[in-house]
């Protein structure tokens, strides 16, 4: 496997690739999880890559190669404008992936942020033909009002008024992937989601899967439940999620 460090557009990737791979192999442009970076994932891009798979992994914003003096508490602060930028960075990498003659399938992945941000990416774009949402979310606006409460059960103090607060939620509801679930039945989609995850709480998409079951809507999905698992993919669920979308985009 070759691993470049490149810049696309101002962004660093790690850009991962067998050498007799042809320009029209399918992509996966796979996304970090909150205070990770592009190199921690590279296990993805291994699995990716010996089935064929080029891969490129950015550093969002604030992270990895963008990384700035923040406190944790500064950076927390900043999670809906780092995924925000994140789901915008995602369509200039796709325009990257084409004037760099790559013309295969595009999937997209990502863990925990990136699994956040991959769902409000199959809300806004057409291009992604496979999907992979590891302990993520439906829905911005849920994990937003969760995270409010869990700042406000701590005691603390964001400085937001309650009109502030609606903004922010307004903002975020066309990334709502549960608004649009007719984009699974067209996009084969892996979700992965330990029952005991604490951070990115279950019931941000299992009751959405449960309701797809329910009214025979189930599309392309192939859901995940590990009863076991908190916060943490496990290597069982990394290997299915990368064989399932490596035999979507052939």
């Amino acid at each position: 496997m070759i691993v470049q460090q490149e810049n696309w557009a101002g962004i660093p990737v790690l850009h991962t690739y067998a050498e007799n791979m042809k320009d029209d192999a399918p992509i996966v442009i796979f996304l970090h999880g909150f205070t990770s970076a592009k190199e921690h994932n590279l296990h993805y891009a291994f699995n990716l890559v010996n089935q064929g798979v080029r891969v490129v992994l950015p550093d969002a914003d604030l992270h990895g190669d963008r990384a700035k003096d923040y406190s944790e508490m500064q950076l927390a602060n900043s999670f809906w404008e780092i995924v925000l930028k994140s789901t915008k960075e995602v369509a200039q990498l796709h325009e990257q992936l084409k004037k760099r003659g790559f013309t295969g399938k595009v999937g997209l992945a990502g863990t925990s942020m990136g699994g956040i941000v991959t769902s409000g990416c199959l809300r806004q774009y057409d291009f992604i033909e496979a999907a992979g949402i590891l302990m993520g979310t439906m829905s911005y606006t849920e994990l937003a009002m969760h995270q409010l409460q869990q700042f406000e059960q701590q005691g603390i103090d964001l400085g937001l008024s309650e009109e502030e607060k609606q903004k922010i939620l307004h903002i975020l509801e066309v990334y709502n992937l549960k608004d649009q679930p007719g984009v699974l039945e067209r996009v084969p989609t892996y979700i992965w989601h330990g029952a005991n995850d604490a951070v990115v709480p279950f019931s941000m998409t299992y009751p959405f899967y449960e309701q797809l079951v329910a009214t025979n809507n189930i599309g392309a999905i192939h859901y995940v439940v590990d009863k076991k698992a908190g916060h943490a993919v496990s290597r069982a669920g990394m290997l299915e999620m990368c064989r399932f979308i490596a035999q979507r985009l052939e």
